[in-house]
């Protein structure tokens, strides 16, 4: 127990030690940089032909950045957390909004007319860990139970900082273990489960299948993850190409990229009490063999675009079936903004044919 405590005191003092150096570092690269604030925020570079809907969605994404300007701690991820959900406000749903029994995971169930009991999708939210909900995803979710005749469960998982970073992880994987048995009517065997998430959720999502693999779990038909984050490590977050075409997570990251990296890393360990360098928090780090068909999306004006073909190289390396699509000169999680973006749509209609294809070759696999 004195070694333990003994231990414990060596890691704070190297960790007061450590952050006095990087202040001091961070105060001279500020001086250096200075009058590097004067550019304004960042934002996706103009195109002479910019469409309205496009600039539409580039207001929304600068107004999520306004809501949070000049908060801090609890009250700036409480102007986050309601931002993205007066983003839903409006949308025409057509699927129906239900809440699942007494006793079930948290979260909701989406279901489009049509859409049949046996046929579910788990759907995990993006918003950094920290934001988002079923509500404000629901123009995904509504869009995928329509083009998949599937009833789509919405996990409303713990988020940070008031609860751990695992914790949200564990919400995912009891809901996985749900819905195999659980629909909208009750309980029922599933015979079609794809597991989906968009950016931290799409994190989530890739995480989920690995350990699904590793439980011997029945697997999912197929993943879909939406701009997903797949490292958490903060190396060269200056030097990243889409920095400055990236509207939704650039400005963050350019704040974050002046702070010196040790100071990043021990941050990151301590607000989210995870390594980074875990394949919980950075899948790419994990084991990529016996996964399902995997359909990554991402924009190739986003700062997660190198971390995504990573993913999927080493994946395909490892023998899984992961496919890649890039989209041009799209924000993060585009498909948020259907039906508005056209270029949502079409992604949405390639997540269509992607689950067409996979189907079908599960109809001529030998039973």
């Amino acid at each position: 127990m004195i070694f333990g405590i003994a231990w414990f005191a060596m890691m704070w003092f190297g960790l007061i030690m450590l952050a006095l150096i990087a202040a001091v570092v961070f105060v001279l690269r500020r001086s250096r940089d200075g009058g590097d604030d004067t550019e304004g925020p960042t934002r996706e570079q103009p195109h002479e032909h910019q469409s309205e809907a496009r600039q539409q969605v580039l207001e929304m994404v600068r107004g999520m950045h306004t809501a949070a300007e000049g908060l801090h701690g609890r009250a700036r991820v409480e102007a986050l957390r309601n931002y993205m959900d007066s983003m839903s406000d409006g949308l025409e749903v057509i699927s129906e909004i239900r809440s699942p029994a007494g006793g079930s995971p948290r979260g909701e169930w989406v279901i489009a007319p049509g859409a049949k009991p046996e046929r579910r999708i788990l759907y995990i939210h993006g918003g950094s860990w920290i934001a988002g909900s079923p509500k404000s995803h629901r123009a995904i979710t509504d869009r995928l139970s329509r083009l998949a005749h599937a009833c789509v469960f919405a996990i409303d998982y713990r988020l940070m900082p008031e609860n751990r970073y695992l914790d949200g992880i564990i919400d995912c994987q009891r809901a996985y273990r749900w819905i195999l048995d659980n629909g909208p009517e009750g309980k029922a065997q599933a015979t079609f489960v794809v597991v989906a998430g968009d950016s931290a959720g799409g994190s989530h999502a890739l995480g989920l299948i690995a350990w699904i693999r590793d439980q011997g779990l029945q697997p999912p038909n197929a993943a879909i993850a939406l701009s997903p984050s797949t490292e958490l490590m903060l190396t060269s977050l200056g030097s990243r190409a889409n920095l400055k075409t990236d509207a939704m997570l650039g400005p963050t990251v350019k704040k974050l990229s002046r702070v010196p990296l040790p100071l990043l890393w021990w941050g990151t360990v301590l607000g989210m009490r995870v390594l980074p360098t875990s394949p919980m928090a950075s899948p790419l780090r994990g084991k990529l063999h016996g996964l399902p068909p995997t359909l990554i999306h991402v924009s190739e004006s986003e700062m997660l675009l190198e971390n995504a073909q990573r993913y999927a190289e080493k994946a395909r390396a490892a023998g899984s079936p992961v496919e890649l699509e890039t989209w041009p000169d799209m924000v993060h999680v585009w498909h948020l903004f259907t039906p508005l973006l056209p270029e949502a749509e079409e992604a949405f209609e390639h997540i269509g044919e992607f689950l067409l294809r996979v189907e079908a070759r599960s109809c001529h696999e030998p039973v």
